[in-house]
C-alpha cells in the first residue's frame, strides 16, 4: 500500500491542477448550466484533455495507451472533483473503457481502445433500471435470434448517454431479475434501430439519459465477456468506478474544505473572525480528520485496483460508503458556515453541495455499500 504519491504521479496531479484550474473552473460549469448546453460538457475542453494524455491513462500500451494505472487517472479525477469539471473521463474512459479493457475481445479492444484514447469516442454504460443502484435487478431481456440478440427494456440514469456514440447494455439473458447469473453484456451502436435516449436534466448540471430499447438488434460479436456470465465482468467494472468516482468526491471535499477555512479566516462578527469562535474550530477539526481518513481509503483503493488485489470489491464499497458520508458532512458544513450566503448562486460552493448528492447515489449510496461490505465480510 503506498499511502504517499510517488514522483511521476505528484507531477500529474499538479500538471492536471494547473490546467482545471486554468480552463475549467465552477465558471464553466456555471456557463454550461445557464447556457443549458446541448452536450453537456465542452468538446473543445475535452479535446484538450485528450491531448495531454488523460483519455489513454489507464490502457495498455500496445492500444495507445500510456499504461500509467488507476492511480494515475485517479489524482486527475481529484483535480477535475475539486474545480467541476465536466467530461466524458468516468463514462468513456472509466466505466467502458476498463469494461472492454477487461472483457472485450481482441477484436473488440483494437477497434475500441484506441478510439477512446485518441477522443474520438464517447461511450455509456447502462445498468440501472430502477431509482436506486441495483446492478443486478436487471429486466431488460436479451432473447436469441438467428443471427444474434433482440434486445427490449429501459435504462436510467446512464451517464453521458445521449451524446455516446456506442453504449454498453446490460441485458439478461437467462434467469430472473435480482440473479447475478444470467447477465451479458452488450455492445450497441448508439443510432441503432430500435434504440431511443432521453436527456434528463441533472441538480448538478451532470449528463444523465433514460434509455428505450424496443427490439435493438445485435450480432453475437456485440457480446462483451461471456454470455450469461457477465456479471463478474459488470462487477469489476462497476468497482473501478465506484473508485474512481471516490477519488473525484475526494477532490469536491477538499475544495470545499479550503473554501470553508478561507471563509472562516475572512468573515468577521463582532470585531474578529469567525474562525475564532471555538464551536466552528471544532467543526473545521472534525471535517479534517474526515478528510484526512478518506484520502488513506482512496489512496489504498487506487493502489490495490493497479496491484490487482484480491480485494477490490471490499476496498471499493469501503470507498465509497465513507465518500459518501464525508462528502455529505462537508459539503452541509460548507454551506452552513457560509451562512444564507451559500446558498445563493452567486457563491460556488452550492454547486458541490449538488454535485454532492448526485455523486452520492451514483453506484450506490453509503448504505448499498455498508450493505455490500458486510456481506462480502459474511457479516
Amino acid at each position: 500500500m503506498s499511502m504517499v504519491l510517488n514522483e511521476e504521479q505528484n507531477l500529474l496531479k499538479d500538471s492536471a491542477k494547473d490546467f482545471c484550474r486554468d480552463n475549467a473552473s465552477v465558471s464553466e460549469l456555471r456557463k454550461l448550466r445557464d447556457e443549458k448546453d446541448e452536450t453537456g460538457f465542452s468538446r473543445d475542453l475535452w479535446q484538450q484533455m485528450v491531448e495531454l494524455g488523460w483519455a489513454g491513462i489507464p490502457f495498455k500500451e500496445e492500444y495507445g495507451g500510456l499504461e500509467f494505472g488507476y492511480a494515475g487517472l485517479g489524482v486527475v479525477l481529484e483535480e477535475t472533483g475539486r474545480t467541476l469539471a465536466a467530461s466524458p473521463l468516468v463514462s468513456t474512459v472509466l466505466l467502458c473503457g476498463s469494461a472492454i479493457q477487461l472483457g472485450g475481445s481482441d477484436a473488440q479492444k483494437k477497434a475500441l481502445i484506441p478510439s477512446i484514447v485518441a477522443g474520438e469516442l464517447i461511450m455509456a454504460l447502462a445498468v440501472d433500471e430502477k431509482s436506486y443502484h441495483a446492478p443486478t435487478e436487471i429486466s431488460c431481456q436479451a432473447e436469441k435470434t438467428a443471427d444474434g440478440f433482440s434486445i427490449t427494456g429501459q435504462k436510467v440514469f446512464v451517464l453521458d448517454g445521449h451524446v455516446a456514440d456506442k453504449m454498453i447494455v446490460v441485458a439478461r439473458t437467462s434467469g430472473q431479475s435480482g440473479d447475478s447469473n444470467g447477465i451479458t453484456l452488450f455492445l450497441i451502436d448508439s443510432d441503432a434501430a430500435g434504440l431511443t435516449c432521453t436527456r434528463t436534466w441533472m441538480v448538478d448540471t451532470r449528463n444523465a439519459a433514460n434509455v428505450r430499447l424496443q427490439g435493438v438488434a445485435v450480432s453475437a460479436d456485440a457480446v462483451i465477456g461471456e454470455v450469461d456470465k457477465g456479471f463478474e465482468l459488470l462487477d469489476r467494472v462497476l468497482d473501478i468506478g465506484r473508485i474512481g468516482l471516490s477519488a473525484e468526491m475526494l477532490g469536491g471535499i477538499q475544495e470545499v474544505f479550503e473554501i470553508t477555512l478561507q471563509y472562516l479566516k475572512e468573515r468577521e462578527q463582532f470585531g474578529v473572525a469567525i474562525g475564532s469562535f471555538q464551536a466552528l474550530k471544532h467543526r473545521a477539526a472534525e471535517m479534517f480528520c474526515e478528510i484526512e481518513l478518506s484520502v488513506s481509503v482512496v489512496r489504498e483503493a487506487l493502489s490495490k485496483l493497479d496491484e490487482g488485489a484480491d480485494n477490490i470489491a471490499q476496498l471499493a464499497s469501503l470507498a465509497k460508503a465513507k465518500l459518501c458520508d464525508t462528502y455529505f458532512l462537508v459539503s452541509n458544513e460548507g454551506i452552513q458556515m457560509h451562512g444564507g450566503i451559500g446558498m445563493t448562486d452567486e457563491f460556488d460552493i452550492g454547486f458541490y453541495i449538488k454535485r454532492a448528492r448526485v455523486a452520492q447515489q451514483t453506484f450506490g449510496d453509503a448504505a448499498f455499500h455498508r450493505n455490500r461490505y458486510a456481506t462480502l465480510n459474511n457479516f
